[in-house]
């Protein structure tokens, strides 16, 4: 089992920078890939970041369309958190951020898909107002 724990979040104005981190904890060493997926009411789920390929040492990166170029994701391994940096802000980025981490091979998973998951946190909310 794996156990994951978002901070951070919160409000900010447009324009504004904020981050989020994911904790994990119990059978990390099996995890291969973890990310930040975003759900607005009325929306289907979004990715934000993902990071895959982190078992063998690596870290593949992807970034939905909407944040590519302001977030940035990264990964603390002797801390086994994995962070989320916002910047230039919008309202269109409000919403509930999860972090999930996965357990599969680099290759032939479609990382970029939330129910490739096997584990998920809580999710912390981020508003961003106008």
């Amino acid at each position: 089992q794996v156990q994951l724990v978002e901070s951070g979040g919160g409000s900010v104005e447009v324009g504004g920078s904020l981050s989020v981190s994911c904790a994990a904890s119990g059978l990390t060493g099996r995890i291969n890939s973890m990310g930040w997926f975003r759900q607005t009411p009325g929306k289907e789920e979004e990715v934000v970041a993902v990071m895959y390929g982190i078992s063998g040492g690596g870290g593949y990166r992807y970034y939905g369309d909407s944040v590519n170029g302001r977030f940035t994701i990264s990964r603390d391994n002797a801390k086994k958190t994995v962070s989320l940096q916002m910047n230039s802000l919008n309202p269109e980025d409000t919403g509930l951020y999860t972090c999930a981490a996965g357990m599969g091979p680099t290759g032939g998973v479609d990382w970029k898909r939330g129910r490739n998951y096997q584990y998920r946190g809580q999710g912390t909310q981020v508003t961003v107002s106008s």
